[in-house]
């Protein structure tokens, strides 16, 4: 599965940007999807995850509230709504997809990667 990460760039504390995060190689669907974000000096930490049917969604208590993650399996993409964004959410954020069906917060958890796409808040 090859992933390819869009949507970052130089945002304003406040704004509403959405990532995109799309699918090639093999369909998704039977595979939970998530999104992880490494700041700059940081270890990679987990943000959100939904499940196969995105029946089922997770979100670090960071973000909750004002992320939202969801997917399109027939289009096999993924997406990240972040709104209110702060300067303590700029990061490279990636997409991933488990092994698993079921949501998971853990990196081990996800065998494929995207190559990230970096956000940048200012104040």
């Amino acid at each position: 599965v090859q992933l390819q990460a869009s949507g970052g760039g130089l945002v304003q504390a406040g704004c509403s940007p959405r990532l995109s995060c799309a699918a090639s190689g093999r369909a998704t669907s039977n595979n939970a999807m998530a999104w992880f974000r490494q700041a700059p000096g940081k270890e990679r930490d987990f943000v959100a995850a939904v499940s196969w049917r995105a029946g089922d969604t997770i979100y670090a208590d960071s973000v909750k509230g004002r992320f939202t993650i969801s997917r399109d399996n027939a289009k096999n993409t993924l997406s990240l709504q972040m709104n209110d964004l702060k300067p303590e959410d700029t990061a490279v954020y990636y997409c991933a997809v488990s092994r698993y069906t079921v949501v998971a917060r853990t990196t081990t958890n996800y065998n494929f990667w995207g190559q990230g796409t970096l956000v940048t808040v200012s104040s």
